[in-house]
């Protein structure tokens, strides 16, 4: 016992050290000399599983190496405590809970430039209803997306990347690129609204005396594109100055993010203790009227015509204005003296009632006048007005869907949770709670903002979108307190934070997107500084930035970036109905609060918003992100992420396959299916490369294609040479650019190994109608005549299974997908009828480029008693009816002698045979006979119905009743009919019988169909069995004595293969490609090698042959 345990031991420990991973000790055994034991524990309670341990670890191992997971992509913050730390800290453990890490910075990233600069705007131009219904829109699809990011966020681990990661690991590499550079887009679009609103806080209400262009006294246009040359100047010089920063160092920009947040949250705090203030004790905001209309506060102190002084009257700032001179004689304006300056209070309070005259909106032209309804004025109706640069005016034409495309940007930053899942402490608990936490505090704040802008503020100061009436001031700030100034600077902080985090967190995504090598133009983004700051996709961001800053309007940059984000939302809900849908496996999130038709309803709400904000920027977005899925689809790298869209494939060709499985296809929708039989060489190499260029030519890339080849051996120990062999037939499908399947089947011997495959090929209703195999070279030369045995058997099987046979002959001579034929004919030999494979196919090759200048020749073969004439009118006719062009011939020929070259031919046929049955069999060669006899006795078996082994039918003229007889059998009896015209000898072979056409019954000449080439040929009655002797034939021919031995039938067969090879080769051997009848093979198993010879003698001379077997039904019709 000792000595086996210390043998056990020494295993265990061989067995650790080959594995390379030397076993986990149990965590019971702590000190190191317990090692050993451990080991020994291991291989003893797990010796069964031993072997494996390389593949499949011990559980204990893998868990331990998953609990210390840390490899999540850095964050901003670690690059800079690795650079501080020159590596040290490499992998900080994550410490953001779900405040710190996501409530706060959504909040932030949420309430922005928008809520300051045109929150109030909005109420005065849409009114409190229609504002209220466009926060609504806007809060329910970002809730709606929220729910879907949850469940998508907590599905798994999330990696740095966030948003991209997400939905390219559930939508796929196409899907997730093309929504990754939307929403990148969309932050970098972002960053360039955020700048634009700091400038236009900085030059319109901090300090106006900064402007480079001056915009004193200039009206109109004039002073629209001096403000906007000011806006692009100063925008640019802050963005590089941001991008300085983020360049030089992002812990600058997160250390000053606090601040920024603290600034955000004191303005919004300043306004609701505004608002709470008017209610007990309003302000006193007064707004100079003329008439109905507000005026510009500059340029004038008092708001009066004229004032009463000691001396009398005098005019006022105000009248210089309107007037010509000082004096009260002055020629003034029309509408300065028919109305009366009066004040109005700008916040009456929420007390005052003024909510009702601010439900409804007032939509403006862009030159509008900004006027108090309910007000008297006097002015004539056609009066001209004049000096408009006196009143606050409507700077754009304003509609509800601008407002929406306007204010969709306040309700985006949703995602900046999740993008920095990879500093949380437990994303999949602190995600979702922080998301809709954050979401719900704004979309509060804003839904009340709306109701307290429209219940406190007068109308036309809210429509006053500059603060122009109320001396420059910003519309919010006159509203807070204890100042404007809180407002105005808390404000310009906060947008300035927002566009450094923009500009912060896009070359991260852009990083992430060029890192996952998904887009191969964006590689190099992915490179940056040692630490590993982006620093390529930072130039790229700041340059696309510009751009934004160079359209210099807030009004026009809102809506670009509302559409990026609209998108990235709208596949962010699909991606999570998708997976909801497909009920995938590894679909199980711990955030249970979804249901697809949530997320359904966020997609259409999507949508719904892009076309409102702008039906022309939506179609730009949707072409941009259709045009990067397309370059990925074609250009991208191969990724398999297990991402929903695959799943929606499998599903969709699950469906299909089920549909198929209903009934076989239609006439019209016939097509064929090819199976592909390929040979390989010793080293899996293809050795018929022509095959596929066929395949190629045939198929014009519609249809199933299967390309199969077989291997001889048995799976085990053949299994490396199979997939060798499957990996060199999808090589040279790509190169001959075919699309479909490649299967290999090892088997103890080829044949089986073919059945296998012509069997078990396809999958349900997606099954192979035709078979493509190339005619065995040299098998005549060839030592072995199993393969032509096989060949044989191939064409039986293929006839028992009702598949279509294409057996091209001379295979190296077909042309390549290359070479074009620039004239020529395809010619088409029909003899018999079989479904109509014959028309089909020229026509689908002449779909291919290849083939396309070749014209269509039909040829059919009239006997003595046809009426070539008629045949040819119609056979011209059905042509046209089958849509199909092509000259038609009709080739008559007559009875003739059987010449002394056909008896020459048919002698040494059957005595090549005979030796090959006499000659001395090696042991290899016996063994081989062996198996070819069970093979054909299985095969007989396999094949004959128990009806049909009673019936041995010839069908001559003298049995009036055989055409009724067969008839009643089925179809495949009919094809395989024998006959026994000649003398009973072990070696007679069966006539090559003509298939039966699929409607038997329905055609007049049946019969005649069912007869063989011989009969059809000469025209002349078959004779009853024993009445065509030799000794009948001695009168015309000159006998020789070995002749008369000679089996007739075999004689009369190579009379029509000669005769018929004769017609063809005079008619068609300038021909690019024949195609031709095959005939069937003997029934008779012992004249196979005779068949052979039939189909050589047959096709001889002809450079490329295509052999056609039909499959027994009809592939072609007249009907529509």
């Amino acid at each position: 016992i000792r000595e086996q345990l210390s043998a056990s031991d020494h295993i265990s420990g061989a067995l650790s050290s080959r594995d390379g991973n030397p076993k986990e000790s149990s965590p019971f055994i702590n000190s190191s000399d317990e090692v050993q034991k451990s080991q020994q524990y291991d291989g003893k309670n797990m010796a069964l599983f031993e072997e494996e341990i390389e593949t499949s670890p011990m559980v204990s191992t893998m868990i331990s190496s998953l609990a210390n997971y840390s490899n999540l992509p850095q964050g901003s913050k670690e690059h800079e405590e690795e650079s501080d730390n020159h590596g040290s800290a490499r992998f900080p453990a994550p410490q953001l809970g779900t405040l710190m890490g996501v409530y706060l910075p959504c909040i932030q990233n949420i309430f922005g430039v928008i809520l300051f600069l045109r929150m109030t705007w909005m109420v005065g131009i849409g009114g409190v209803i229609g504002s209220f219904i466009i926060v609504f829109m806007c809060c329910s699809t970002t809730m709606l997306t929220a729910i879907s990011m949850s469940a998508i966020a907590t599905n798994g681990v999330v990696p740095a990347g966030g948003s991209y990661y997400m939905i390219s690991r559930s939508l796929g590499p196409e899907f997730g690129g093309a929504v990754g550079i939307c929403f990148y887009l969309g932050t970098t679009f972002a960053g360039a609204m955020y700048i634009l609103g700091s400038i236009e806080l900085l030059l319109i209400y901090i300090v106006p005396q900064a402007a480079i262009f001056k915009m004193e006294g200039l009206e109109g246009a004039e002073a629209e594109a001096a403000l906007l040359n000011n806006m692009r100047v100063y925008g640019t010089l802050v963005l590089t100055f941001m991008a300085t920063v983020v360049f030089v160092g992002v812990k600058y920009v997160n250390k000053l993010a606090l601040v920024f947040l603290a600034c955000v949250i004191l303005s919004i705090l300043a306004v609701y203790a505004g608002v709470i203030k008017t209610a007990i004790d309003p302000p006193d905001f007064p707004v100079c009227m003329l008439g109905n209309r507000p005026l510009i506060s500059k340029g004038f102190d008092v708001c009066a015509k004229t004032l009463e002084n000691g001396n009398g009257t005098v005019t006022t700032k105000l009248w210089r204005i309107f007037c010509d001179s000082p004096f009260l004689n002055a020629t003034c304006d029309e509408y300065f003296v028919n109305n009366n300056v009066s004040y109005i209070q700008g916040i009456p309070g929420v007390m005052s009632g003024i909510l009702k005259d601010n439900l409804f909106g007032t939509y403006l032209e862009k030159g509008d006048l900004v006027a108090k309804k309910g007000v008297a004025t006097v002015e004539g109706p056609d009066d001209p007005l004049t000096n408009s640069n006196r009143y606050v005016l409507a700077d754009i034409t304003s509609f509800f869907t601008l407002l929406v495309g306007i204010y969709f940007p306040s309700v985006t930053g949703i995602m900046a949770g999740s993008n920095r899942s990879g500093d949380l402490r437990d994303a999949q608990k602190s995600i979702p709670i922080g998301t809709i936490a954050a979401i719900t505090t704004t979309s509060l704040v804003y839904m009340s903002a709306v109701i307290l802008f429209g219940a406190c503020i007068e109308g036309v100061v809210l429509r006053d979108k500059f603060g122009e009436g109320v001396n420059g001031n910003l519309v919010i700030g006159t509203l807070a307190w204890p100042s404007p100034w809180v407002i105005v600077i808390g404000s310009f902080f906060s947008t300035c934070g927002a566009g450094l985090q923009s500009l912060t967190g896009a070359p991260r995504l852009m990083q992430a997107i060029s890192r996952d090598g998904v887009v191969p133009i964006l590689r190099v983004f992915g490179h940056g500084k040692a630490n590993g700051e982006p620093t390529w996709a930072l130039l790229l961001t700041a340059c696309i930035c510009e751009t934004g800053i160079l359209i210099a309007s807030l009004d026009a940059v809102a809506p670009i970036l509302s559409m990026f984000f609209l998108m990235c939302y709208m596949f962010v809900n699909l991606a999570c109905a998708l997976q909801t849908l497909l009920r995938t496996p590894n679909w199980r999130p711990r955030f249970k609060f979804y249901h697809w038709a949530l997320s359904f309803l966020g997609m259409s709400l999507c949508l719904s918003l892009m076309f409102i904000c702008s039906w022309f920027y939506a179609i730009v977005a949707m072409v941009i992100a259709s045009s990067i899925y397309k370059y990925i689809e074609f250009h991208g790298a191969e990724k398999e992420w297990g991402d929903g869209i695959r799943g929606i494939s499998l599903s969709a060709a699950r469906y299909a396959l089920m549909r198929l499985e209903e009934g076989p296809p239609h006439t019209k929708n016939w097509r064929p299916q090819l199976l592909v039989l390929v040979s390989t060489d010793a080293e899996q190499n293809v050795e018929q490369p022509r095959l596929l260029s066929l395949t190629n030519q045939l198929k014009a890339g519609k249809g199933l294609t299967i390309v199969g080849t077989a291997l001889e051996g048995t799976y085990l120990e053949n299994h490396p040479q199979a997939q060798r062999a499957e990996q060199s037939l999808r090589k040279l499908m790509e190169t001959e650019k075919v699309k479909g399947f490649c299967q290999v089947t090892i088997s103890s011997n080829m044949r089986d190994a073919t059945s296998h495959l012509l069997q078990a090929s396809g999958l349900g209703g997606l099954m192979h109608n035709t078979v493509l195999v190339s005619w065995p070279r040299n098998w005549k030369q060839s030592d072995d005549h199993q393969t032509w045995r096989d060949f044989i058997e191939l064409v039986r099987e293929t006839t028992a299974a009702h598949l279509a046979l294409l057996v091209p002959k001379n295979i190296a001579a077909f042309p390549s997908n290359g070479e074009r034929f620039s004239e020529g004919h395809i010619d088409v030999w029909w003899i018999v009828h079989d479904g109509g494979m014959l028309m089909l196919l020229p026509f689908l090759l002449r779909q291919h480029k290849v083939w396309r200048k070749c014209k269509m020749r039909i040829f059919t073969v009239a006997q003595m008693d046809d009426n070539s004439i008629q045949m040819k009118k119609d056979l011209t006719t059905f042509l046209y009816h089958l849509r199909i062009d092509a000259e038609v011939e009709v080739v008559e020929m007559h009875d003739s002698d059987i010449s002394a070259y056909t008896y020459e031919k048919t002698l040494v046929m059957e005595q090549r045979s005979q030796i090959l049955k006499q000659i001395n069999l090696t042991k290899t060669e016996r063994e081989r006979e062996i198996q070819s006899i069970t093979d054909s006795s299985r095969g007989s078996i396999r094949r004959k119905n128990p009806a049909a082994v009673t019936t041995h039918l010839s069908v001559t003229e003298e049995q009036p009743g055989a055409s009724s007889k067969a008839e009643e059998k089925p179809e495949e009896e009919v094809q395989l009919i024998h006959d026994s015209t000649g003398p009973a000898s072990p070696i007679t072979p069966a006539a090559p019988l003509t298939p039966a056409t699929e409607g038997g019954a329905q055609t007049p000449g049946s019969a005649q169909v069912q007869m063989t080439w011989t009969e059809k040929l000469d025209g002349e009655p078959a004779k009853p069995p024993g009445a065509s002797t030799p000794e009948g034939i001695k009168d015309i021919f000159n006998m020789k004595p070995e002749w008369e031995n000679l089996n007739q039938s075999n004689v009369r067969r190579m009379h029509t293969a000669l005769r018929l090879n004769g017609v063809i080769v005079k008619k068609s051997s300038e021909a690019k490609l024949v195609l031709l009848n095959m005939p069937g093979p003997p029934k008779n198993r012992a004249g196979d090698e005779n068949y052979m010879e039939f189909l050589e003698v047959l096709t001889e001379g002809l450079n490329r042959v295509l052999l056609v077997r039909g499959g027994g039904r009809e592939v072609i019709t007249i009907y529509s």
